[in-house]
């Protein structure tokens, strides 16, 4: 038997052991990969609302630590729509209130107040039928949403005891926009809120062709910074940027008790293993194997072991990941896979296996082939 073959099979002679300690070490590693993903599709999801239509930038309200809508910004009173149309360099904007509603009893989903004159910004095509006026009580579904509904243009749907008409489809390319329902902004503004239906979530604003950006903004939060905020990337959002520092601060600290409690199970595994093949080591020195092949012997077989539960790990944190996008129960924020937490899984699972691995390799090279053999 080769040495390659000698490690891969050692750590398995004893099935129901090296299956706790698989067990114990992929839970961690499961748990990596799914905050992983998670932290992945709130920053898509964000990243794309800030995003559509191609605008050069959005405006909010201050940010808070407790924001009042998904995207991590407090709503503005639409006053400020005026203001910002009229500062030097911008060319249009469009007011949005956005919110999450139950479009039918099994059906929540967003929908977007906005005017259509302003469609524009959210870069969609009418498919069937037409955009939405804003003074009748009509809506636009997107592409997804309608298939979802089953619903198609001049039939109705009950929001809140109130009846709309749905006199257009659209498609946009963007799976979370294509799941959302449109009307006019006043609109979902009293529906959300008939008695303060004047805020909006966000401003879109597109500038002048030979406008600065970094201008247009400095001038923005030099006028007004006391009450809006100019974001015009991601990181700008630092609610947003909050809950991402808790999710990564979550999976540093999983990250780290993983490796602990991993190291020790390790740790008891190798060297309960190690006293039960005494005499195998002694067999083995005796015949000229030298520490340096012993150690290698011991911290490969505790890789073994380890990465093994990273793979598993992994397609836990797979399964899960795909089970919450299927049951909706972070809609409209899927998780989403990459390569990052898989590199952080098994990266995990090898600093586990060297130092749940290192003593019980030391100690193997300490034993004596006299010694061992004689062991009982």
């Amino acid at each position: 038997m080769s040495f390659l073959s000698l490690i891969l099979k050692n750590p398995f002679r004893k099935k129901s052991r090296a299956a706790l300690a698989i067990v114990g070490i992929s839970i961690g590693i499961a748990t990596i990969v799914l905050l992983g993903a998670i932290t992945t599709g709130l920053v898509d999801n964000v990243d794309e609302q800030l995003r559509l239509g191609g605008a050069d930038f959005v405006v909010t309200g201050n940010v808070s630590s407790n924001p009042s809508s998904g995207t991590g910004t407090e709503e503005i009173n639409e006053s400020w729509i005026s203001t910002i149309k009229n500062v030097s360099g911008v060319k249009n904007v469009a007011g949005v209130y956005m919110t999450n509603i139950y479009l039918s009893s099994q059906f929540y989903a967003p929908i977007v107040g906005l005017d259509s004159k302003d469609a524009g910004f959210m870069d969609i095509s009418i498919r069937k039928g037409r955009l939405h006026n804003d003074s009748k009580d009509e809506i636009i579904l997107g592409k997804l949403g309608s298939e979802q509904l089953n619903k198609t243009v001049n039939d109705f749907i009950t929001i809140k005891n109130k009846q709309y008409k749905i006199v257009g489809i659209f498609e946009s390319g963007n799976p979370n926009i294509d799941m959302c329902a449109f009307a006019g902004l006043n609109n979902v503004q009293t529906l959300v809120d008939s008695s303060e239906n004047n805020k909006v979530s966000m401003i879109y604003a597109k500038l002048d062709k030979d406008a600065n950006i970094d201008d247009v903004r400095k001038n923005i939060e030099e006028k007004y910074g006391d009450n809006i905020t100019v974001v015009t990337s991601l990181n700008d959002l630092e609610a947003i940027q909050g809950q991402l520092d808790m999710i990564n601060a979550a999976t540093l600290g999983i990250s780290l008790l993983a490796i602990v409690v991993g190291a020790i199970g390790i740790i008891n595994t190798m060297i309960t293993a190690v006293y039960e093949r005494t005499r195998e080591i002694g067999v083995l020195k005796a015949i000229g194997w030298s520490n340096r092949r012993i150690l290698t012997m011991i911290l490969g077989e505790s890789l073994v072991l380890t990465i093994t539960a990273g793979i598993v790990g992994s397609l836990l944190g797979i399964g899960a990941s795909l089970l919450i996008n299927y049951s909706g129960i972070m809609y409209p924020t899927p998780t989403v896979l990459t390569i990052m937490p898989f590199i952080n899984a098994f990266a995990v699972a090898i600093v586990v296996g060297l130092i749940g691995g290192f003593y019980p390799a030391w100690r193997a090279t300490r034993l004596q082939p006299t010694e061992a053999l004689g062991y009982e």
